[in-house]
């Protein structure tokens, strides 16, 4: 099935079965990074996660960065470490209408430690704040093939 450049494509907003399942399949030895590309919402929607909402609305930018406060223990403590956090835009070479507003760089010493990092309920308490900020997303797992430096 070919889609059209006016067709528009669903949000991403989770991995699916299929997906989580070819991930784990990849095999990827050693260090993985992930690469997430973000476009948030204008005001942020917790009708999915009501308990976290704030009294009054907020940006999608704004609950990313909740996001972002309430995950960084959980990823050191993982031994994960947030690599980057850039503002997106349009792209040099891509579609032209496609935007990203954060691109989003997230390294975990191997697979294993992030899909347990990922499952961590503690952690999950607080992704409502990531639900409630992205309008659609991209994450790419990398193996890093050359070390960092």
């Amino acid at each position: 099935m070919t889609v059209s450049s006016t067709t528009p494509r669903p949000a991403c907003l989770a991995p699916t079965m299929a997906a989580g399942r070819d991930f784990i399949l990849r095999g990827i030895d050693g260090e993985v990074v992930m690469l997430n590309l973000l476009r948030l919402r204008e005001t942020a929607d917790y009708s999915g996660a009501p308990e976290l909402a704030p009294e009054t609305p907020i940006s999608g930018r704004e609950a990313y960065d909740r996001y972002i406060a309430h995950t960084r223990p959980f990823l050191a403590a993982s031994g994960g470490h947030l690599d980057l956090v850039a503002e997106g835009g349009a792209f040099l070479i891509g579609p032209p209408d496609e935007r990203w507003d954060l691109v989003m760089l997230v390294r975990q010493k191997d697979t294993e430690t992030f899909l347990s990092f990922e499952q961590d309920g503690a952690y999950m308490a607080g992704t409502g704040h990531r639900t409630a900020a992205i309008e659609d997303s991209r994450l790419l797992p990398l193996k890093v093939v050359a070390p960092q430096g």
